[in-house]
């Protein structure tokens, strides 16, 4: 695993990127380049940075965690809050989202993205790392529910050993 990213010249440590997410250039009429940009790079401080390279393709080769329903990839070496997210007063979004994603910068500004996916399947992928399962609308809340029980088996599978040392 790379620890500095390059994009054009600039150059990027890992655990300064916060996430990385698709990027749609026909999204984007106003912007001028003729380089086929496919990711944006979210840094801690809210930076961004426009990628070349697939989304998928660079958080393979980082380590990213994926967020299958909004497409985007979290870092493992940032730590992450997650809240639920209820729309309120003038703040009425197109969208449906259901989370908020926040972190903080190395000043301590806390900064944070809305999200299309449950709260408890964010905290699950991106805050503990269990890995994103595909789901239908109606199994969202059994892939939340398997999560956990796989969470709770690797957890008793790290203690047993610990168990049987001590009795010994």
């Amino acid at each position: 695993m790379e620890s500095t990213v390059t994009f054009g010249k600039r150059l990027v440590p890992v655990e300064q990127i916060a996430l990385i997410e698709p990027f749609d250039p026909s999204a984007n009429p106003r912007m001028q380049s003729g380089r086929p940009f496919k990711a944006r790079v979210v840094l801690l401080n809210r930076d961004s940075i426009l990628s070349e390279e697939l989304p998928a393709a660079f958080a393979e080769k980082h380590g990213f965690r994926f967020l299958p329903e909004d497409g985007v990839y979290t870092n493992p070496a940032v730590q992450f809050g997650v809240e639920v997210f209820e729309p309120a007063g003038d703040f009425q979004p197109t969208k449906r989202y259901l989370s908020r994603l926040g972190w903080r910068d190395r000043d301590g500004n806390t900064h944070s993205k809305l999200l299309l996916t449950k709260p408890d399947d964010v905290l699950a992928i991106a805050v503990r790392g269990d890995k994103a399962e595909p789901a239908t609308e109606g199994q969202a809340s059994d892939a939340s529910a398997g999560a956990q029980a796989r969470s709770r088996r690797r957890r008793s599978r790290r203690q047993a050993p610990r168990a049987a040392l001590a009795q010994n």
